[in-house]
Order: C-alpha cells, then structure tokens, then sequence
C-alpha cells in the first residue's frame, strides 16, 4: 500500500486532484445542474450577461457547463494540480493561475463566481475583504458577484464524519471525513483509499482549516468591497449563497 500525504499550502497534489471529481460525483453532486442553476441566476439578474469568471474552478467542472451558456467564460485557480485538470479538461478555454486574494486580470466580467466554499479557505477578514474586493473589481457595472459560503458558526456540526464509497474508471475509492472545531474554523482531516487492479491500495490524505465566518463577516466584506449583498438560503450544498451587485 502507497501513502501519499497531501497537505499543500496552495491546494491538493495531483494525486488527489485526479480522484476528487470522482468521489464527488459518486457522492451525487450534479455539476450540470448545479451550473445550469447559477447561469440561470446570474442570468435573470443581469439580463445579457455574456461572460463569467470563475474563481477557485478546481478541476473545471462547473467551468465545463458553464462554457456553453456564456460567450466568454473563463477560470482562475490556485493549485497548479488543479490548474492543470482544469485546462486539460477544457481545451480552448481559458484558465487563469491567481490567488483569490490579489488577482488582477485586466478585464471585467458580467459575473464573477466562487462555489464549493472555497472562500472558506481565507484566513480572516482582511483576506475575506481582500478576496470579495479582488470579485468586485473584476465585475462590470451592473454585473453580479456570487459566493457559496462554508457553515456558518451556528450551522457547522462539530464531530461530523462522512463516508462514501465509489466505483469509477476502473478504481474503488472509499473517503472517509472527520470535521472538528479548531479557534473559529473547521478542520477536516480527510482519508482516501484508491484501489485499482493490478496496482494495489493506495493511501491519500489531506487536512483543511476553513474558517467559520459569521454571516456579518460575508456582509461586511460585500459592503467594504461597494457591492450590494443579498443572502439566498439553500443553494447547491444547503449553505447559501451570497449574491452582490455592482453599482
């Protein structure tokens, strides 16, 4: 057996990015729907969008859908594993390398999106503001800003664990998940075991620490950064989403 320990400061090994998409497809998270829903609300709120940054793309699958209902959609992610996937598995399309924190493109978009609560991964408020200011600065004039949220402290359930099992491309891959309290953030220590015939089990493991920000905090940064802030309950995962309009 193979142990392969993941814990990069800037995201996730190759090893974990090539299996990532499909433990969480096995899991029952639907990229289609879940793209087909966010161009369908950035859409009704800015009648004639016509591009889409999204930010922390991971492997691109939001991005995949996304191409076919925006005349410009584009991709910015940090991990140079997941870049890469990104780009791999959309030819053509554009996907940039950047931190949420400070990127600067040089152009705007009628939407800017960051999903799967990978906003979660900013360390405190600057970077919270930082990140929602770099969001604005690259939203036109009208154009609408949407962040998935991790929990919030009331809503994180300390202790959780999750467990799933998922026969795909020939591999059995079975990730089991432990969340516990940390300061004001979540830690995830996440397991996986890959097994493959005629390769044997492989062991994967990474370790997060995302933080529990209040709603206030979201809202402070939407207004720090000029923008109009609305909170939609439920959203792809149950956690929301925060939908800012630029002036």
């Amino acid at each position: 057996m193979t142990t392969t320990d993941a814990r990069p400061a800037d995201g996730y090994t190759g090893a974990i990015a090539r299996v990532y998409d499909l433990v969480h497809q096995g899991k029952g998270k639907d990229y289609a729907r879940e793209a087909a829903d966010l161009a369908d609300l950035v859409t009704g709120r800015v009648p004639g969008a016509d591009s889409l940054l999204d930010v922390a793309c991971g492997t691109g699958l939001h991005l995949a859908y996304l191409t076919g209902r925006f005349t410009r959609a584009e991709g910015l992610e940090l991990s140079p594993d997941m870049l890469a996937a990104a780009r791999h598995r959309n030819p053509g399309t554009t996907v940039h390398h950047g931190d949420m924190r400070d990127f600067a493109l040089d152009t705007t978009y009628s939407a800017v999106t960051c999903m799967f609560s990978s906003i979660g991964h900013m360390a405190d408020q600057s970077e919270l503001d930082a990140a929602v200011a770099s969001f604005a600065a690259h939203t036109a004039p009208g154009g609408v800003v949407v962040v998935e949220p991790w929990w919030f402290p009331d809503t994180f359930t300390p202790g959780y664990v999750g467990a799933a099992v998922v026969e795909a491309e020939g591999k059995t891959i079975s990730r089991v998940s432990h969340s516990r309290l940390e300061d004001d953030a979540t830690r995830i220590d996440v397991h996986y075991l890959v097994a493959e015939p005629g390769r044997g089990i492989e062991h994967l493991s990474e370790s997060h620490r995302i933080t529990l920000f209040p709603r206030s905090a979201y809202e402070l940064a939407f207004e720090r950064a000029g923008l109009g802030t609305e909170f939609l309950p439920g959203g792809p995962s149950g956690r929301g989403l925060f939908l800012g309009t630029r002036p």
